[in-house]
């Protein structure tokens, strides 16, 4: 019967062992919330681990008081119980140290809420629509548009019987053939809305995460302080091609910035001012050879 229990203790011993992550897959195993680059990321990461360490200390607390309790009150011990079924003391007691633990939690949340919904005061304002299964960025008042859909060679990985190997694809599934291009250290305000069903904009290293839904237009804002590639994903189950539409932030510094933005600009209007140039000129043309 031993041997019967170790080899059983044995065999759940090794199938733990192999579901458990190992060398590169477990330096990549963080389970803890990411920082993130924006000030409202490191105000949520801060609030996060508040509220996880008050709800350690209060762990230890009542685990500790229950195995002392255990221990030093045990039957072996002729430990007598008490005669007692009432005490206002401790009701007061444990009423008045879990609401005053509630309100210290409650202020610095309520106080990261309200900084997460105050969009004023900000420096440029993107509409971001969903689609499925892309999405479409619109610089208000900047006169750019476009939209942003999976990268072309996670594309063709990602068809069945492609014979691509997705390990050999970078960042597969995670990248875009227009990313949303945004300055550094600038208050962004995005409203979100949907055209077709609900999709959701996420960005993990932005700390932000909204739904993106048909008729309805949600807020967001955001504060990159250092310049990089930040990938997302729509977070939100919106049909067959849900975990191919990727969202890609790319912060510049604030001249780059600029340089694109006029870029785009001189892109999208030069063939527009070509076009109505040219149709005034057949005009003018035409009302000349009247005249003669």
């Amino acid at each position: 019967m031993s041997k019967i229990l170790k080899y059983a203790a044995a065999s759940v011993a090794a199938s733990v062992m192999a579901c458990l992550p190992v060398g590169a897959a477990l330096a990549a195993w963080d389970l803890n919330m990411p920082v993130g680059v924006t000030e409202l990321s490191r105000d949520i990461h801060g609030l996060h681990m508040l509220i996880f360490w008050i709800c350690v200390i209060i762990a230890f607390a009542v685990f500790g008081m229950m195995i002392y309790s255990i221990v030093k009150f045990r039957h072996s011990q002729g430990a007598v119980p008490a005669k007692f079924d009432h005490s206002t003391r401790a009701e007061i007691v444990w009423t008045i140290i879990p609401v005053a633990i509630l309100v210290g939690m409650a202020i610095p949340a309520a106080e990261t809420l309200i900084r997460i919904e105050d969009t004023r005061n900000s420096e440029l304002t993107i509409k971001v629509t969903g689609y499925q299964w892309k999405w479409q960025y619109e610089y208000l008042d900047q006169k750019v548009s476009f939209f942003s859909t999976l990268a072309r060679d996670s594309d063709a990985a990602r068809q069945l019987d492609s014979g691509i190997d997705p390990q050999t694809v970078e960042h597969y599934l995670l990248n875009v053939d227009k990313p949303l291009v945004v300055p550094e250290d600038t208050k962004v305000r995005v409203l979100l809305t949907s055209a077709d069903v609900i999709h959701a904009w996420w960005v993990p290293a932005f700390g932000m995460k909204k739904d993106a839904i048909p008729g309805f237009v949600n807020e967001l804002w955001f504060n990159a302080e250092e310049p990089g590639i930040y990938r997302g994903q729509c977070a939100e189950l919106c049909g067959r091609d849900h975990g191919f539409m990727p969202v890609v932030v790319d912060v510049r510094p604030k001249a780059e910035y600029e340089a694109w933005l006029k870029a785009q600009q001189g892109g999208e209007s030069a063939p527009a001012q070509a076009a109505v140039e040219k149709i005034n000129d057949g005009a003018a043309t035409e009302v000349v050879a009247k005249a003669e």
